[in-house]
């Protein structure tokens, strides 16, 4: 289980929603804090180390969207956004916010915590209780640069400084891209993918997206050397094994 040096901040106005999603929380043996507005939030991440927040769409003050956003451009940290059902605004924010996943009011416990393992393993895996060292398990996986990426586990990992991580969304375009290296994926496959797991995606995300993960990934983003577009085409990853595309 990960519970090791696992603290989560759940930001929610309503209290009875902080209580139970603190219940939940503590029952998987993660300590949880909570805030009730942004602004508190904010004073809290001055004080505490945290390694995922929780967050309510709909916040008085400062809304969760704008504080996710904050947070993003200043930290890493898991974030994990709770919606309103039905609103097809509120569902295209992960992308928006650069949260890492969100979950729709009225959810179920299973599927809270669900998400948040998810978003825990891939934030922070250290926190997984393995022995292995996380370079060696890496050699054989695809390399850009120096990132590692292992679709069986579908997990990746920056060898220079494993603090820094993908998105749920980063790792998904990027786990489509590379289903076939050195060959262009249409901008409407991407589209079409991404759909289908989720309908937060809209036309105009794949670009973002596409360069959030070039942001990451590569050394220089301006002259992109693992992903690359294709006129016409869409875009193309370039691993590390193939070479560096002339």
């Amino acid at each position: 289980m990960l519970t090791q040096k696992v603290k989560i901040l759940i930001v929610e106005d309503d209290p009875d929603m902080a209580e139970l999603i603190c219940d939940l929380v503590e029952a998987e043996g993660w300590m949880a804090v909570t805030a009730p507005s942004a602004e508190a939030a904010q004073d809290m991440l001055q004080r505490e180390t945290v390694q995922l927040v929780l967050i309510d769409h709909n916040l008085p003050g400062l809304s969760g969207r704008a504080f996710a956003q904050r947070l993003r451009a200043g930290t890493d940290v898991g974030i994990v956004m709770v919606t309103a059902a039905g609103s097809a605004t509120d569902r295209v924010l992960g992308l928006e916010t650069a949260a890492d996943d969100y979950v729709v009011k009225p959810f179920e416990p299973i599927e809270l915590t669900a998400r948040i393992k998810a978003v825990l393993r891939r934030t922070h895996p250290q926190l997984r209780q393995e022995k292995e060292n996380e370079r060696d398990q890496y050699q054989a996986a695809i390399r850009l640069g120096d990132w590692a990426v292992d679709l069986a586990r579908r997990r990746a990992v920056c060898l220079g400084d494993p603090s820094r991580t993908l998105t749920a969304a980063e790792f998904a375009l990027l786990e489509i891209l590379a289903e076939t290296p050195n060959v262009p994926v249409s901008r409407a496959h991407i589209l079409d993918r991404l759909g289908a797991e989720t309908d937060r995606f809209i036309d105009r995300n794949v670009d973002v997206l596409v360069l959030r993960l070039r942001r990451k990934i590569e050394g220089n983003p301006d002259l992109p050397r693992h992903i690359q577009t294709r006129r016409g085409k869409g875009y193309v990853l370039h691993t590390d094994e193939a070479g560096t595309p002339s």
